[in-house]
């Protein structure tokens, strides 16, 4: 395990005292960043996660580049259902594509369990080289949750509508309760896999959620957050376990009961509504990640997120959603150092 020297993240994430709010980006290693495409030039991104050396680079060049307050290990959602024999392909300007997708109660009931020792090793040797030798900042882990994965599994990649998704939820009730055990096992086993490697916090991703209802949501896929959470709970007691969904402010109720740390919540809520919300968590979010390319209005934006977010222990500064592209390093240079700088100075002031 690795020496951390800022622990920022991980005392916010257990909603305790700190001077400077955390930053980090959801989506910081990747796309946005000049290293990381010149190794696209020569490499897949299925290549680089499967070269530890290569993926511990990427994943640490924001820690470095914007001096962010924790690394998120670099790697697709997609990566361990490769083990459990789905046949997925990553396509640029497409994302990921499933041959076999699911369609059938027999196509469910081939899916193979996932050992993430022989499945996916290239992973943990990758946590195990950063926290053991590179990192001095908390390495979150992290999954795609049951419904977000099994939304790109039926409708054979990415969807708007999630038609062919809900209505098999809707249509075959065994087929979904056996697909959500699989995929439930398979998350908490890998994300307790990343934690025993060395994963300081663990991050469930699950993007396209907010397409279903609330009542939706509580009937097909609270169960297995809630078995997945409190395996992991179980497990590691006192490892953050970070919940983050996208236009989800409606089911932000179903997650209060939930054994959360910490909540990621996108800019279709305001970081004060959703304390209200959920009162016993920390908060991660909210800025609309289209602000980067507004350096004034981003600023602005951001300031006016501390000032909420630091009326209370327990806050993250991050986006709503992941870095794109367009992003120019040097905006998330200089909106660490704004959080970092002003965070300290609202702090500061309200412990006058």
């Amino acid at each position: 395990m690795n020496k951390i020297e800022n622990d920022l993240f991980l005392r916010a994430a257990r909603k305790e005292k700190v001077d400077t709010i955390p930053v980090w980006y959801m989506r910081q290693a990747g796309r946005s960043q000049p290293e990381y495409r010149k190794l696209k030039e020569k490499y897949s991104l299925f290549e680089i996660t499967h070269n530890p050396e290569l993926c511990a680079y990427v994943t640490r060049l924001p820690v470095e580049n914007y001096g962010v307050d924790a690394a998120i290990l670099y790697k697709d959602i997609m990566t361990p259902l490769v083990g459990m024999g789905v046949e997925v392909e990553i396509k640029g300007g497409i994302g990921p594509v499933i041959h076999n997708p699911i369609r059938t109660l027999q196509d469910v009931e081939k899916l193979d369990v996932l050992s993430p020792a022989t499945d996916v090793p290239y992973i943990l040797d990758t946590i195990k080289l950063l926290t053991e030798e590179q990192l001095t900042v908390p390495l979150i882990g992290f999954s795609g949750a049951p419904f977000t994965l099994a939304s790109y599994m039926i409708e054979g990649g990415p969807s708007k509508s999630y038609h062919k998704t809900k209505s098999l939820m809707y249509r075959e009730p065994a087929l979904w309760i056996l697909l959500m055990d699989k995929l439930g096992k398979m998350t908490a086993d890998y994300l307790i896999a990343q934690i025993e490697a060395g994963a300081s916090a663990v991050q469930i991703f699950d993007s396209w959620v907010g397409a279903l209802s609330r009542a939706d949501y509580a009937t097909y896929i609270k169960p297995v957050m809630r078995k997945i959470i409190g395996k992991v709970k179980q497990e590691y007691p006192n490892v953050p376990v970070i919940m983050q969904a996208v236009s989800a402010a409606h089911l932000m109720d179903e997650f209060s009961d939930l054994k959360l740390d910490v909540v990621g919540i996108d800019w279709r809520m305001t970081i004060q509504e959703a304390r209200e919300r959920l009162p016993n968590m920390a908060l991660q979010g909210n800025l609309d990640p289209s602000m980067l390319l507004a350096k004034e209005k981003c600023l602005e934006q951001a300031n006016e997120i501390l000032i909420q977010g630091t009326k209370k222990p327990g806050f993250i500064f991050n986006l709503g959603h992941g870095v794109f592209p367009e992003v120019e390093p040097e905006m998330l240079r200089e909106l660490t150092s704004f959080i970092h700088k002003q965070s300290k100075k609202l702090l500061g002031s309200e412990n006058r």
